[in-house]
């Protein structure tokens, strides 16, 4: 499938407690065309609580998707027209996240036994707001076993006019797993995925669940229209800076780690000003050096004093510091042997 900006060829995944605005930020330093997306926020969370907490973003994270929770058609409505009210590119509804408390508001995966509430419910949304409406999913839950159960839950939301199907190709067992179980012991089943594209070739079609590298990327990438990373890019997120030049056929937009911790200074400094923690933006920087020279002493530093009361950009430089320091001993050595 051919490479278009601002397209789904590559998105990150929406991920609880990790895909924030800060881990955000990061990621668009790596990636100009990655598509990303927030965490999953509920409908009752955007009507009842702290609506800018949840909705803020920066302006560089562009393309992004709003993912929503939610089960009724009207809510979602409301909370489709405030995505375009901020300026997102996206709503997205969740109906493939197995955790318990995702089941007990009767929706996520559980969704997928809804097809026709599904549909009501993009429905509702694309008439509420300009957005792109889309959905993400799994391959099936519980008992659906055949393909044709996959085509069923598809049918209605698409004729309701969603046009981009996330697809986790995985099953979710709502009974007897757990969310982490549910990522790992159901297993992958790509061939439906990409028979999904084949059969409705109109629709644009992504595949996420247990793709980890970018060579991965490209295979999935001549039988549907796109594929989302998760917790491979969140670990390593140094995976993202070679996504444009592989997958879009553009200029990497940074050359080192380095370069990526000396844009993300002003950024922390922003943040702390207007009274963040630092730990809740270097929480994400945690793996950006892994498998390199002074690694391990750039995780420890942060992680033994970002947290504290009063921490500083300080603490981030020193760990920088550190790094670099034993990047240039790594370097004098090499050069010596």
């Amino acid at each position: 499938m051919s490479a278009t900006f601002n397209s789904h060829r590559f998105c990150v995944a929406p991920m609880m407690d990790w895909s924030d605005r800060h881990c955000r930020y990061l990621w668009r330093l790596l990636s100009r065309h990655a598509r990303l997306y927030t965490e999953m926020v509920t409908t009752g969370a955007l009507i009842h609580g702290d609506r800018a907490r949840f909705l803020r973003f920066d302006p560089v994270e562009h393309p992004l998707a709003l993912q929503l929770g939610g089960s009724e058609p009207a809510d979602l409505a409301r909370c489709a027209r405030w995505a375009g009210d901020w300026g997102y590119d996206e709503v997205n509804l969740n109906c493939g996240c197995p955790s318990d408390r995702v089941q007990s508001g009767a929706f996520g995966a559980a969704l997928m036994a809804q097809p026709q509430r599904v549909a009501a419910c993009v429905a509702a949304m694309r008439d509420a707001c300009a957005l792109p409406v889309t959905v993400k999913h799994r391959i099936g839950i519980d008992d659906m076993e055949s393909y044709q159960q996959l085509l069923d839950f598809v049918a209605p939301s698409a004729e309701a006019g969603c046009m981009v199907f996330v697809v986790h190709a995985r099953k979710a067992w709502l009974q007897g797993l757990s969310p982490k179980e549910n990522r790992e012991i159901p297993p992958l089943n790509y061939p439906w995925v990409h028979r999904l594209k084949a059969d409705l070739p109109q629709l644009t079609i992504v595949v996420n669940g247990g793709i980890t590298t970018l060579e991965e990327c490209r295979q999935q990438l001549t039988q549907v229209d796109g594929v989302m990373l998760g917790r491979a890019a969140y670990h390593d997120p140094w995976l993202l800076a070679d996504v444009d030049r592989v997958l879009f056929g553009a200029d990497n937009p940074l050359q080192s780690r380095h370069a990526v911790i000396e844009q993300m200074l002003p950024y922390v400094a922003r943040e702390l000003a207007a009274g963040t923690r630092l730990n809740h933006i270097t929480r994400h920087l945690l793996g950006l050096y892994q498998g390199l020279p002074g690694a391990r002493q750039f995780r420890r530093h942060i992680s033994e004093n970002a947290h504290r009361k009063g921490a500083g950009i300080e603490v981030l430089e020193q760990a920088y510091s550190l790094v670099r320091d034993a990047d240039e001993r790594q370097q004098t050595r090499d050069s010596a042997a």
